[in-house]
């Protein structure tokens, strides 16, 4: 039993978290269901989590909070709820770091899909994107570790990726001066046909730039290349 997904549902509305633990349970998940941020870390520091369903208005401490700072320590996927339903909420929630979101109200059968595939895309994302013998990346003075995710900046500290912003980064190094389409990328990231309207590729681009020093005016590590998508613009090695 105890090798089924464990899903931390952190949401203040006891009926909402009650009613999914139950439903996730019966779909072959193990779930925990706590009200706040404060209850989450008790239960990330004692168990393996898989994934957290997180909501955005909490009391006090908000989910973009908690995002922001899960995401300084632990890849986890985060999947985030949000009553708001408004583009900047989930934009930022993205930023940060967030792997997927829903809109509240939602379907709880849709939830489950994008669980599923929120951690097919982690257990199935290459740890080595290109050759087996490749073990990490080196570019313009940073490292990215295959092996154990890690991004290095180029005075040796760590610095914090979510999920998919490692793949996303892992696939574009192994690509290197090679145009990705946002298609292509979405379909390798997500194993899906890209919805037009999506534009969650860009969000993690803008994210990445951000976290490489990267001038979003003229970008030199990731370029865009206009109509046909993004390239990587520096030398690679591989290790």
């Amino acid at each position: 039993m105890n090798d089924r997904p464990h899903v931390l549902i952190v949401d203040d509305d006891r009926e909402i978290r009650t009613l999914l633990g139950q439903y996730l349970e019966k779909h072959e998940f193990r779930t925990t269901v706590v009200p706040d941020g404060k209850e989450m870390r008790r239960v990330m520091e004692r168990s393996r989590i898989d994934l957290v369903v997180l909501d955005l208005m909490l009391p006090g401490e908000d989910g973009l909070s908690i995002c922001r700072e899960v995401r300084t320590r632990s890849q986890v996927p985060i999947i985030m709820l949000t009553a708001r339903g408004e583009d900047v909420d989930r934009i930022v929630g993205l930023e940060l770091g967030a792997d997927d979101y829903m809109p509240k109200p939602f379907n709880p059968r849709e939830l489950l899909v994008r669980i599923k595939a929120v951690l097919r895309r982690a257990a199935h994302a290459p740890r080595d994107p290109t050759p087996d013998s490749v073990r990490a990346f080196v570019f313009n003075g940073w490292r990215l570790d295959t092996t154990t995710r890690t991004l290095t900046d180029t005075s040796g500290k760590d610095v914090a990726l979510s999920g998919a912003e490692y793949r996303l980064l892992a696939v574009l190094l192994g690509s290197a001066n090679r145009v990705l389409s946002r298609a292509q990328l979405t379909e390798l990231l997500r194993g899906r046909e890209a919805d037009p309207f999506d534009r969650s590729i860009d969000v993690r681009v803008s994210r990445l730039r951000q976290i490489l020093g990267d001038d979003a005016r003229a970008p030199q590590i990731i370029k865009t290349v206009y109509g046909e998508g993004y390239v990587v613009g520096v030398t690679v090695e591989l290790h």
